[in-house]
């Protein structure tokens, strides 16, 4: 059993806000690093007992966010995009695809650290649905047939997965505690600031509670694949992403738009149009 699991930061408990934890001069980004990675590891753990026999791993976040000394060393550990960019070298060898230390897509209600990609994205949307990070790749997932397995992070983000890719096992670690109210028109710089009160598990409970979850996954993925469903869009495909206003870059575009007539991943990696 091939598996693929894609870590972030923001969605890993402990982590307590963006500006101190998730950035390269940040003052406990070494400690955010830890903690990932022994979140990831606990993920990899799991996997292995249930059945898992190679795993790659991919670090997500911007700058990267794992240590690789402290990386389990049984997997193989990916940093950087591919060519193309979209699937980050996913292909159809691999049985199942799993998140840890995701966080919700921007706009999500009591989210932490919630935004798409970047700040200054006000919303992604793939044939009108809204799609973050998560539903981008899982959609490129789907299109080669590989199930989304497993999804690890903030509690918003977990209610994102299940929504989207119904059977998925998921694990939250923390919950946000603040709303998405009257947060539209303001700056991307606003934004990063606006969401950052949550309530987390202790890491060490966190990790036990990933390990099972990661179990759980991989033993559902050997017994019933079927029971791993995906959204449904339908062709040509339509990515449209739409900016936040930004005081750092007034640059900006308003709106970005990639389109391709058969295929997600294609869309995925088109050139973008603005409008």
């Amino acid at each position: 059993m091939k598996l693929m699991l894609v870590t972030d930061l923001e969605g890993v408990a402990g982590v307590l806000d963006f500006a101190n934890w998730c950035s390269i001069d940040s003052r406990y980004y070494d400690k955010a690093k830890k903690l990932l990675t022994l979140e990831t590891n606990a993920v990899i753990e799991g996997f292995f007992a249930g059945g898992a026999t190679e795993i790659r791993v991919v670090d997500g976040h911007g700058p990267g966010a794992l240590d690789p000394e402290l990386l389990d060393e049984r997997v193989e550990l990916q940093r950087g995009a591919a060519t193309p960019v979209w699937p980050f070298t996913l292909d159809d060898s691999f049985d199942g695809i799993g998140w840890v230390g995701q966080h919700a897509m921007s706009r999500t209600p009591y989210s932490h650290i919630s935004h798409t990609g970047t700040f200054d994205v006000f919303e992604a949307t793939a044939n009108g649905i809204p799609v973050g990070e998560f539903g981008e790749f899982a959609l490129c997932a789907a299109e080669l047939k590989v199930p989304v397995i497993f999804a690890g992070g903030e509690e918003a983000f977990t209610r994102e997965a299940e929504n989207f890719a119904p059977g998925v096992v998921t694990v939250s670690v923390k919950r946000g505690c603040n709303s998405e109210e009257g947060l539209d028109d303001v700056s991307s710089e606003v934004y990063s600031r606006s969401k950052l009160s949550a309530i987390h598990l202790s890491p060490a409970l966190a990790r036990k509670k990933l390990f099972e979850g990661a179990r759980k996954a991989a033993e559902k993925l050997a017994s019933a694949p079927e029971s791993f469903k995906m959204t449904a869009i339908e062709t040509p495909f339509e990515i449209i992403t739409r900016f936040r206003k930004s005081e750092k870059n007034p640059q900006l575009p308003g709106v970005l738009y990639r389109r391709h007539e058969t295929s997600f991943i294609a869309a995925m990696n088109a050139p973008s149009t603005l409008e």
